[in-house]
This record gives C-alpha cells, sequence and structure tokens, in this order.
C-alpha cells in the first residue's frame, strides 16, 4: 500500500514540472528578446498577490509606459487619480517584485534625473541607453 502511495506522485512529476516551469520558459524568451531590442510588452502571468491596491495601480499603469519611453513619478501618480501622491509611486515602485517586466526604470524625477531603482542607478541608466539603442 505504501509502495503505490508514493510512485503516483513520481509519475505526476514530470506533467508537474512541465505546468510549473512553462511560465518560466516564456519570461526567459521574453527576457531574451527585451535584451535584443525587442519593444514587445511581457504578456505572461504576474503574480502579484499580497501587493495593495495601490501599489498594483501604480505597477499596472508603470508597464503602460513604452519600451524606450520615460514618465515622471508625479504623471504615474496622476493617471491613477493620486496627483500628489509622487513619494507613494515611489515606494510602490520599490517594492515591485519583477524589475524588467514593470519597467520602474522609466519612471523618473520631474526633472528627468534618475533616481530610485532596487539594482541601483547605473543599471537604471543601462536599461535606458539599452532601450534607446545606445547599448547594442
Amino acid at each position: 500500500m505504501v509502495q503505490k502511495d508514493i510512485k503516483q506522485p513520481l509519475q505526476e512529476t514530470p506533467r508537474l514540472a512541465q505546468k510549473v516551469l512553462t511560465p518560466f520558459k516564456a519570461l526567459q524568451e521574453w527576457l531574451k528578446g527585451y535584451f535584443e531590442g525587442q519593444r514587445v510588452p511581457y504578456q505572461g502571468p504576474l503574480d502579484v498577490e499580497g501587493a495593495t491596491v495601490f501599489q498594483k495601480q501604480v505597477w499596472l499603469t508603470t508597464r503602460l509606459i513604452p519600451y524606450g519611453e520615460r514618465r515622471s513619478y508625479g504623471w504615474v501618480a496622476r493617471v491613477i487619480g493620486h496627483p500628489s501622491a509622487s513619494r507613494a509611486v515611489g515606494q510602490a515602485l520599490a517594492s515591485n517584485p519583477m524589475c524588467i517586466v514593470i519597467p520602474c526604470h522609466r519612471v523618473v524625477a520631474s526633472n528627468s534625473t534618475l533616481c530610485g531603482f532596487r539594482g541601483g542607478l547605473a543599471l537604471k541608466a543601462s536599461l535606458l541607453a539599452l532601450e534607446m539603442g545606445k547599448l547594442r
């Protein structure tokens, strides 16, 4: 009886592994394309479970910023209907769990200077340069 219980999960392992790994494969392919300069927004699933409604609004709005373009924290705040919440937008982006998929590197200060990026300002500058065709 014990033997049968052990074999059943093992027989399911390949299907389970495929189910679990398929989204990662899609993400891997998308990231490869991104770094090759493809301007295709990520269409795969986003797991934002545990995020606040405000964070989700900020992240979804940030995804609307086109490849190679920049918007200010104030712009994001205005779009989501909280025009005085620029700093809160920055805090929401600081907790962004998917930094290229949700392109927080495209959000800059109102004077267009780079500020606040989880991966550091050098990486933010590099991602923006890549998107503007200056890193090939």
